[in-house]
């Protein structure tokens, strides 16, 4: 058991700490925090949770968290630190936060992996045109002329764009490392080598056949992919959007997808849920997922244990290896 238990709230939305504090997770806060594990702030101005507020000095957090701003810490004189057990802090750590000079932790690195996954998934399932070809097979139930309908379809050689330098953009590079493929990325922010060309936006959208997005959503790079930069885009090649979903004009790249030159693979999208009427739920040249390539069932765990690594790490004095600070999350997700 660590020696110094800090006292600990969790903070989150009740259905969240349900899926997240599995039995296990419950077994080990217990061993590192002074924390009761059924007392869930889901709402700082609940009394409920005063006392636990006024008292802790960890506020172990995850999504639906409440802002935690200057009036919450007033109420929280002797906090110290947030550990996220969730990706972006944005929605809850205020400027107030950083005035107080509050240690902030995130598993986002966590988050990374399904996401990364989802997309390497993405990129040989698109190059390979398993969806068309599926759907053609279902359509016609007999053998297809294939290399007519898809002359040069395939991952050997093909060249894949990785759109953003992030956690979950360098991770794709990583896994996209053992196939024969060309990986391109294209980052203003990149200053290191990552063993892969590192060229201009236009010019990555211009050469690959499938591009991947992994930037954040920041006021510069709102619709970041704009008509402009889709007609730059091959003739069949791939979009795929598992990042934000501002970061593309979903009425230029409607129109792009239902004209049939382009392919997608669509995660997220804006607005989140789109409407009933969009073409894009019934397009055969776009997957559309509801927004499930992040941690979703059994990969929860991933996040609530690297949460707890930075929980023990904190109580032993240690510096957080997941820190987030203020300069970081300007241009992070």
């Amino acid at each position: 058991m660590t020696e110094n238990r800090p006292k600990t709230l969790l903070a989150m939305g009740r259905q969240v700490a349900r899926r997240l504090i599995t039995s296990q997770v419950r077994d080990r806060l217990l061993r590192l925090a002074d924390v009761d594990p059924d007392l869930v702030a889901d709402d700082f101005a609940d009394p409920a949770v005063a006392g636990a507020l006024a008292a802790a000095e960890v506020l172990y957090t995850s999504w639906e968290c409440p802002p935690i701003t200057g009036d919450v810490l007033a109420r929280a004189p002797r906090l110290r630190a947030i550990v996220h057990a969730a990706g972006s802090v944005k929605h809850h750590v205020t400027e107030a936060c950083w005035r107080r000079g509050l240690l902030v932790s995130s598993a986002a690195a966590a988050n990374a992996e399904p996401v990364a996954e989802y997309t390497l998934a993405s990129i040989l399932f698109a190059n390979k045109r398993v969806l068309d070809i599926a759907g053609l097979y279902r359509e016609h139930r007999t053998g297809l002329d294939l290399e007519g309908r898809f002359p040069g379809f395939g991952n050997y050689r093909r060249t894949v764009g990785v759109v953003g330098a992030s956690r979950i953009g360098r991770r794709v590079i990583e896994l996209l490392r053992p196939f024969e493929l060309d990986v391109l990325v294209a980052d203003p922010y990149l200053t290191e080598d990552l063993g892969v060309p590192h060229v201009e936006l236009e010019e990555l959208f211009e050469r690959c056949d499938v591009v991947s997005l992994h930037a954040p959503a920041l006021p510069e790079t709102r619709h970041l992919v704009d008509a402009a930069r889709l007609a730059r885009m091959r003739d069949g090649a791939t979009l795929i959007n598992t990042a934000r979903g501002a970061l593309v004009d979903h009425d230029a790249l409607t129109a792009e997808l239902v004209s049939g030159r382009l392919h997608a693979v669509i995660d997220v999208t804006e607005p989140e849920v789109l409407p009933a009427g969009s073409p894009l739920y019934d397009l055969p040249n776009v997957l559309l997922t509801p927004h499930i390539a992040g941690s979703l069932g059994g990969e929860l765990a991933r996040l609530a244990d690297l949460a707890l690594d930075e929980l023990s790490r904190y109580a032993e004095g240690r510096p957080l290896r997941y820190g987030v600070t203020e300069e970081t999350l300007a241009i992070s997700a």
